[in-house]
């Protein structure tokens, strides 16, 4: 198939038809690939063709479409880049004389009337590496019609003094695609022991799927040592679940055994307490299950785990301590939120090593005024859970209050 020399295939293939034909005719002249407002800029003074491709469009019949040749039912590859390449053709003649320029013009329309479809010789005596001669669609020559208004405009963009021209639209060019053709191996078997296609009469799916990843209490986030229950469909396993957490900032992911008490719309797992390994940040939980002897695996669903804030202190240089849970990791974003005003941590480079993780931040609170604030840590974008929603209706949790004095 055609590669990307295809476009300047196709305009050496068209110059070299036009020479032939005109050295043929008139015994002498050029022709060239020039922009209109620099064909004469060589001082050439000879009868004289130019070509100018001033536009390419997609071909809207081939565009979303697979090779035949190339991609075989079940396969899926890229569609090629199909083309339409737009020409203008102008003719000069020696000594500026129009009648000579006519005659050139009205044997470029002849041949290109006598040879609407460029010939195959053709293209692989001007440029055999494209491959364009062997692509299943032939290129074809087709005259334009452009209004006054048009050629205006078009020649406008030229900023050069006008000459009588044609246009033609050359099609299709098809560039084909370099990346590979995805072939499946053929189908044996249609279902389990071959029964074909399942069919039920619900809309529920016929597979395992999670709905929701609900954290305890209505809470918006989880925390470490608390429990998270995942809904869906089908979560009923014949051996081991494996339920699989995923974060950005993990080079792998963490797999965990569900608690007992499952069943086949609930699987509930514990966050580990002192696992250290997980941020505080956004992750997705997938559910890994044993069915019909293979395994399946269900959709992706995301969750936050929250930080904790276990204790704080103000000193009376005025920097606030806090030890939180789990460890801040030294690419983390992390701001404390002190009533509406968010801080950022301070580093003690002499006591701190911030290549490494880190459970205490220290905060500058000198120019906060006097008062009583709620506490809020926010890592990766996700927030202490500063709300107590244990009792109802759900109050402030007082262990986050701080007085500034």
């Amino acid at each position: 198939m055609s590669n990307s020399l295809a476009i300047a295939a196709v305009t050496t293939t068209i110059r070299n038809l036009l020479a032939r034909s005109i050295t043929e005719e008139l015994g002498s002249g050029i022709v060239t690939t020039r922009p209109p407002d620099k064909a004469r800029d060589n001082g050439d003074n000879t009868n004289q063709v130019n070509i100018f491709l001033y536009q390419t469009l997609p071909n809207a019949a081939w565009r979303n479409m697979d090779l035949p040749s190339r991609v075989k039912p079940g396969e899926t590859g890229n569609p090629p880049l199909a083309l339409n390449l737009y020409y203008l053709i102008t003719a000069y003649a020696q000594d500026n004389e129009d009648i000579i320029s006519h005659r050139l013009l009205g044997e470029v329309m002849r041949i290109f009337h006598d040879y609407p479809i460029l010939n195959p010789a053709d293209i692989r005596s001007a440029l055999p590496e494209s491959d364009l001669q062997n692509q299943i669609e032939r290129v074809k020559i087709t005259p334009q019609t452009l209004n006054l208004e048009e050629i205006s405009k078009l020649w406008a963009t030229f900023q050069t003094q006008y000459r009588i021209s044609v246009a033609y639209e050359v099609s299709a060019i098809l560039i084909d695609s370099s990346l590979p053709v995805r072939t499946p191996l053929p189908v044996l078997t249609r279902g389990f022991d071959d029964q074909g296609i399942l069919a039920q009469a619900n809309l529920l799916p016929a597979f395992p799927t999670l709905q929701s990843v609900q954290p305890p209490n209505q809470q918006p986030s989880v925390r470490l040592g608390e429990s998270l229950i995942l809904t869906g469909y089908h979560l009923q396993s014949e051996g081991n679940t494996i339920v699989r957490f995923a974060n950005s900032r993990l080079q792998t992911s963490l797999d965990l055994i569900p608690l007992p008490g499952g069943n086949n719309t609930k699987i509930i797992v514990e966050i580990p307490l002192e696992n250290q390994d997980l941020p505080a940040g956004f992750y997705t939980v997938t559910a890994l299950l044993q069915q019909d002897g293979q395994q399946r695996v269900t959709n992706t669903l995301s969750f936050s785990l929250a930080p904790k804030i276990k204790q704080f202190e103000i000193s009376e240089s005025k920097i606030l301590t806090l030890t939180c849970q789990p460890d801040i990791w030294t690419e983390q974003r992390v701001v404390l939120l002190l009533g509406d005003n968010e801080l950022l941590p301070q580093i003690d480079y002499e006591v701190v090593n911030i290549t490494q993780k880190t459970d205490t931040l220290r905060f500058n609170i000198s120019n906060i005024p006097p008062g009583e604030y709620f506490l809020r840590l926010r890592v990766d974008g996700v927030d202490s859970l500063l709300i107590n929603r244990t009792v109802q209706p759900p109050v402030f949790d007082t262990s986050q209050r701080v007085r500034v004095v």
